[in-house]
């Protein structure tokens, strides 16, 4: 009997089924469209079913996101915060991951440390959704591809530069440069480098990555420029060092000039304008950000489909 369908890390999931949870998002999209315009339901594809959403962290987009995807697929979610599980008051990652394979049928964890994601799903025998970690965020990325696309076509071949901290959002780029097949250039202090590991297994993987400390250089020509906060959850006590090493990597009017005329400016919010990206870039003609924000509902209709469906 197999196990279940896990959606952890792009690395973990091959290329043409990522393909297919984007295809089916899209689709998703235009049913959602087409409804509002008809009054026709949403697709029922996922009634009966529930997901628990456990966060360790505060969340906007994640949390909404998943919780609207599953009433209109004709499904629940609930919510549970750390004060009210008794995980976070002793009981074992794996005794959790037990319990809630009973009730529910899926579960979705937004959690600091990447440990924890995994744990609960080698001891859950239902499928477990990367909500984000301090390592990773997948469904963002999901997202990300499905918005550019949308605007600019197939992303194989095209040049992404991401220009900032090395993060989870930097390492997924870097997952997601090897699965679709597009150039990554990244411009990190390096002082706050992506992980060595993603970079060797996308570099194994054939992907075109390359890494400087000169944002300039990674933006030229670029299809896509992204970013993102300087400062994450947990990262308070560091903010006046972190400010001074990223400050250089701001994208800007210059920086983005550097880039094709008709290049994208993505990045997975919140935002802190004059931090990581000024109110001209973000505000302007060519930020996609509230498309990002909401395909983060049409592809995480993909992924539970194909997690739970």
């Amino acid at each position: 009997m197999s196990g279940p369908r896990h959606f952890l890390d792009l690395d973990q999931i091959e290329g043409a089924t990522l393909r297919s949870i984007l295809d089916r998002a899209v689709a998703f999209k235009r049913e959602r469209s087409a409804g509002e315009r008809t009054g026709a339901p949403h697709s029922r594809r996922l009634a009966g079913k529930v997901v628990a959403m456990l966060f360790e962290r505060p969340s906007t987009r994640t949390r909404l996101s998943f919780a609207v995807a599953m009433h209109e697929l004709g499904g629940a979610s609930i919510v549970v915060r750390p004060e009210e599980l008794q995980l976070f008051r002793g009981e074992s990652i794996a005794d959790t991951a037990r319990v809630l394979s009973r009730y529910v049928d899926g579960i979705v964890l937004r959690t600091v440390r990447a440990s924890t994601l995994t744990e609960l799903a080698r001891h859950a025998s239902i499928p477990v959704i990367n909500g984000l970690t301090g390592r990773t965020h997948p469904c963002q990325l999901m997202a990300d591809i499905m918005t550019f696309e949308e605007a600019r076509g197939p992303i194989a071949g095209r040049v992404v530069a991401w220009s900032g901290d090395g993060n989870n959002m930097a390492n997924t780029w870097i997952h997601a440069a090897a699965r679709f097949g597009f150039s990554l250039r990244m411009a990190c202090p390096p002082a706050l480098p992506p992980a060595a590991e993603c970079l060797v297994w996308a570099r194994g993987q054939g992907a075109d990555i390359a890494l400087t400390a000169d944002p300039a250089a990674a933006v030229r020509g670029a299809d896509c420029v992204v970013t993102d906060a300087w400062v994450s959850m947990g990262q308070e006590g560091e903010v006046g060092a972190r400010h001074e090493l990223l400050a250089p990597y701001r994208v800007d009017e210059r920086l983005m000039a550097l880039a094709k005329p008709d290049a994208l400016f993505m990045h997975c919010l919140p935002a802190h304008r004059g931090e990581e990206v000024s109110a001209a870039v973000i505000d302007g003609p060519r930020a996609v950000v509230w498309d990002e924000a909401e395909n983060r509902l049409h592809a995480q209709k993909g992924i539970l489909v194909w997690c739970l469906g």
